[in-house]
């Protein structure tokens, strides 16, 4: 073996790629505290609620607290979905390969659509 090939071989086994060194990002990582806080006062929701039914509470004042919750999660859903269409999908368009550009795009946007219908369901 050359010094050269020595060289390349030497490099290439020091060599770690980027995206192994740095945890996946999404795009609601930035705002990970807040719709953590979100999701535990949810959470907490839900537990008065259970307890409202454990207490025998009457019934329409449960039904309201299971529609503000119902909402509350609406309301972290449609964020994510915010951040799954300003993130995933325009990362997506910045592919430099065209034919991957576009099979990325569709495979995001796809994703998008789904987790839309879903929600709607």
């Amino acid at each position: 073996m050359s010094a050269i090939e020595e060289a390349v071989a030497a490099a290439a086994a020091d060599q770690v790629p980027a995206e192994a060194d740095v945890a996946p990002q999404h795009g609601y990582t930035g705002n990970k505290d807040a719709y953590l806080l979100r999701l535990k006062r949810i959470e907490g929701q839900v537990r008065g609620i259970a307890r409202m039914v454990d207490e025998d509470k009457y019934c329409i004042d449960i039904l309201t607290q299971v529609a503000a919750v119902t909402k509350a999660l609406h309301a972290v859903s449609l964020g994510l979905v915010e951040e799954h269409i300003g993130h995933c999908v325009v990362g997506a368009a910045s592919e430099p390969d065209p034919d991957a550009r576009a099979e990325a795009i569709d495979a995001k946007v796809k994703e998008a659509a789904d987790a839309i219908g879903r929600l709607l369901r």
